[in-house]
């Protein structure tokens, strides 16, 4: 997927035709609206099934309420996306990794609830499909919000297991490889750099862009949990390996040398940063040991970057596995707030 002189290639004009032709970037999204993206659509509820992994699927909705409820942000100031279609998803995926997804075993298995194999396929596109899809059509918004107001917030996505040709850890689609592909087209950009602290390794994207040198990589992760994937990790540009129980000192260190490092490397024209909150003490999956507080730090310390260097940036939610996440993730969305790294309330200029 490296950039090249010359023509394009054939696959890269037909996604170029898909990009273009895509309904996913709004026309005019309003001033009054704040670049933040949500659809009540991202929440999973069906029958129970939602019950049968960790992963908290009505966190972004209660994302959303927290922040209506502390009066920064009405609902009627919320973007809400479209859903991305096949057409979208091709831009990076197969034909034959979608047609897969027609099958309930193959998604219960990059979904990890056992039970999904046993629904009806329509089902499954409808309760759990479809929500993913509008969180991916909010994603590549996203970037685009970003790139208008100088940053967004898509509360939902950053499923970075998932790679062109595969799914994993409850990541069906790819949608960081997606709005970075969008932006590379419709934004007129080449560089662009994603900041994963997710506690797991982002296996997905880096595979997608293992050989593009448009795209810069600075992954902090707990390297003693899944994916364990050896040959994603030649492709980041920047690792920091963490030792499961990092506490909040250390995990805020690591991350002053590795951003530092990462500005001295690469010039970005947007940032893609995926902001899991798996790092929080007792997270069953993170297994690291980072305090609510600290949680917010970090997030401030990216904004902070972006906003330095003046560079767009786009945050995605990600995981986190417990049920105080959605409350850490407003709160800290808040505190960027009242130190004025973005601004929610007025025409949300960085």
């Amino acid at each position: 997927m490296a950039s090249g002189s010359g023509a394009p290639s054939a696959t890269e004009a037909l996604r170029r035709r898909r990009i273009l032709s895509s309904r996913l970037y709004l026309d005019d999204v309003p001033s009054s609206k704040a670049p933040v993206v949500y659809s009540p659509a991202y929440d999973i509820s069906f029958n129970g099934i939602e019950k049968q992994h960790p992963f908290d699927s009505s966190k972004w909705g209660r994302v959303r309420n927290f922040l209506e409820d502390a009066g920064i942000l009405q609902s009627d100031r919320i973007v809400e996306p479209l859903e991305a279609l096949e057409d979208d998803l091709l831009v990076v995926h197969s034909e034959s990794y979608l047609n897969s997804l027609k099958n309930s075993e193959k998604v219960a298995r990059i979904v990890e609830v056992p039970a999904v194999a046993l629904l009806p396929n329509l089902l499954v596109q409808q309760k759990l499909l479809y929500p993913f899809r509008k969180q991916v059509g909010g994603s590549v918004l996203s970037a685009k919000l970003a790139l208008e107001r100088g940053w967004a917030i898509n509360i939902g996505g950053g499923f970075h297991h998932c790679s062109a040709e595969e799914g994993g850890g409850f990541c069906t689609y790819a949608d960081i490889s997606l709005c970075i592909h969008f932006a590379f087209v419709r934004l007129n950009i080449s560089r662009v750099m994603i900041i994963d602290l997710d506690a797991h390794q982002g296996n997905g994207h880096e595979k997608d862009f293992g050989s593009d040198g448009r795209v810069y990589t600075l992954d902090m992760y707990n390297s003693g949990i899944y994916p364990f994937d050896h040959v994603a990790k030649k492709y980041i540009d920047h690792k920091v390996e963490l030792d499961s129980g990092t506490k909040t000192e250390d995990y805020l260190e690591n991350l002053d040398r590795a951003l530092k490092v990462a500005q001295s490397r690469f010039q970005p024209q947007l940032i893609v940063y995926n902001a899991g909150t798996d790092i929080l003490d007792g997270d069953p999956l993170g297994r690291l040991k980072v305090s609510p507080e600290g949680v917010a730090i970090r997030d401030e310390k990216v904004f902070r970057f972006a906003k330095d260097q003046n560079i767009p940036l786009l945050m995605l939610t990600s995981g986190g596995y417990m049920k105080s996440s959605a409350r850490v993730i407003a709160d800290s969305i808040i505190n960027l707030s009242k130190k004025q790294l973005i601004d929610i309330d007025t025409r949300c200029n960085l």
